[in-house]
């Protein structure tokens, strides 16, 4: 793990790793955190929610939303929503989500193609970029944006490289 200023970049040597980080960051969340996944298809960003999943202690594993837009996950710690903004292309459509009534809910929402949100993005929030760096390994990048941003990027620079 290295910061990089307001970046920490973590290296993830596989996707149990990446699970595992997910875990963690499922530690430190509180009810109306906002996680913005970022990168290419594939990248791992289900992989890292599947990990706050089961660290929320939810029952049921993590699939990809990305026919469905939003999974409600409960029965854990607080609820996770999962939403995928693969499929959406039109504001209109983002709109009609009503994502903004989850940021500020009872639970923690997870946001893959989080660059997708526009205006809907909320002051505060931890983004999370992954890059393939060879076949399993990654590059995790965690930004905290606003103060709820800043503080779970401080709890998560705490953990132990993967």
């Amino acid at each position: 793990m290295c910061n990089n200023g307001s970046v920490t970049t973590i290296h993830s040597e596989s996707a149990e790793a990446t699970r595992r980080l997910g875990e963690a960051i499922a530690a430190r969340v509180e009810p109306g955190d906002t996680i913005l996944l970022e990168g290419d298809l594939g990248a791992g960003k289900t992989t890292l929610v599947q990990g706050i999943a089961h660290g929320l202690g939810v029952p049921v594993p993590a699939t990809s939303p990305t026919f469905t837009l939003i999974h409600e996950l409960r029965g854990g710690r607080m609820p996770l929503y999962h939403v995928d903004l693969y499929r959406i292309s039109r504001e209109q459509d983002l709109e009609d989500l009503g994502l903004e009534d989850l940021m500020d809910g009872d639970g923690v929402l997870a946001v893959e193609w989080g660059d997708r949100l526009g205006h809907l993005l909320p002051p505060s929030y931890l983004r999370i970029t992954i890059e393939r760096s060879c076949e399993d390994r990654r590059l995790i990048h965690l930004q905290g944006v606003g103060e709820r941003g800043q503080r779970l990027l401080q709890a998560v620079e705490v953990l132990p490289p993967c």
